[in-house]
């Protein structure tokens, strides 16, 4: 009787401790993001305090006279010490407040969130094509090691390695943009209250190139994972088994291959809402990456600071959501977890 309850107990506490890794997996990871984000918010602030020149010269012109330049200081709060602005920026950050630009005198949530909407939608676009392309190329050319697609992706992949973003970019708008194929506008510029998707055309370049510049390393890593699968021994065990190579694909390699597929996917979406600053530059998309570097020429530090603790907000909570699938997906890290 005693080792019957014994053996119950010890099969409940494994049941709880199956079904409970998840939240502990999402409690760790959220106490970590939270940590992450103080760091970021530090450095951001405090380096931001270093860009060079002067956002009330900046405004005024050099004409200002000293009772000028110190009354704008005022106005705006920047006469008080760097701990007691970090204090305010930090806590109106946590109530979703990202202050007021310094040029416009526009909130910055207003300016954040209309840019930040056409980068999720180029992202989301880019990573809507570029997983499943990425997925079926590696999974494919793993099959056959040394084959004939096996060698194309590693040369598209070297090729493609090989050449800067701003590079593709202007290639593709050569190539399609121009006499060669004009069937594209070589820029993704809007105007009046128009977004940028209400017009798709506009999209095709900066999506294009994103997927080319992102496809190498995604396709690369998911055939390597593959591969590592497919000569691992309890695959060898299948086939000795009379276990078909199509069912070994699907129903013991691929499972185990998608947690670190999914978290180097992370990486490349992580990898995309930052390279989008380049992209978004060349074909002037209406996204977070230009207004990043118009904030920067203007000296306009607050949206600056906002953009970017917005991009690592979304960084962090995009690793969280793929480390989660991951977890859940690939069999092997269930035990791990937590």
């Amino acid at each position: 009787m005693l080792k019957e309850k014994t053996t119950r107990g010890r099969a409940r506490t494994r049941r709880e401790a199956s079904t409970g890794w998840p939240a502990r997996l999402v409690l760790r990871r959220l106490i970590t993001a939270a940590a992450i984000l103080l760091v970021v918010s530090l450095v951001v602030f405090f380096l931001t305090q270093a860009l060079p020149g002067d956002v009330v010269h900046q405004i005024l012109g050099q004409t200002a006279t000293d009772e000028q330049i110190a009354r704008l200081r005022a106005e705006l709060g920047l006469d008080r010490p760097l701990v007691a602005q970090y204090l305010d920026w930090f806590s109106g950050i946590l109530r979703l407040d990202f202050g007021t630009s310094l040029t416009s005198g526009t909130p910055v949530a207003d300016l954040v969130g209309d840019r930040m909407a056409a980068t999720l939608v180029l992202v989301a676009v880019t990573a809507a094509i570029l997983l499943p392309v990425a997925f079926t190329l590696g999974t494919l050319a793993a099959r056959r090691p040394g084959g004939v697609l096996d060698h194309l992706v590693s040369g598209a992949a070297t090729v493609l390695l090989s050449l800067p973003e701003f590079v593709v970019g202007i290639l593709l708008v050569l190539l399609l943009a121009t006499n060669i194929w004009p069937v594209l506008p070589p820029t993704s510029v809007v105007s009046g209250n128009q977004r940028v998707w209400d017009d798709p055309r506009l999209m095709v370049l900066p999506v294009l190139t994103l997927v080319l510049t992102a496809m190498p390393y995604l396709t690369e890593s998911v055939k390597t994972a593959v591969r590592d699968e497919l000569a691992s021994d309890h695959i060898r065990w299948a086939r000795l088994s009379g276990i078909g190579e199509r069912r070994i694909l699907l129903r013991h390699a691929l499972p185990n291959a998608v947690g670190p597929s999914l978290q180097v996917s992370a990486m490349t979406l992580t990898y995309l809402l930052g390279g989008t600053v380049t992209i978004e530059v060349v074909f002037a998309y209406p996204g977070l990456g230009s207004a990043l570097v118009s904030a920067v020429a203007d000296r306009d530090v607050t949206v600056v600071q906002g953009i970017v603790m917005v991009v690592a907000a979304l960084s962090l909570l995009l690793y969280l959501l793929v480390d989660l699938l991951g977890a859940l997906a690939a069999p092997r890290s269930k035990g791990r977890a937590g």
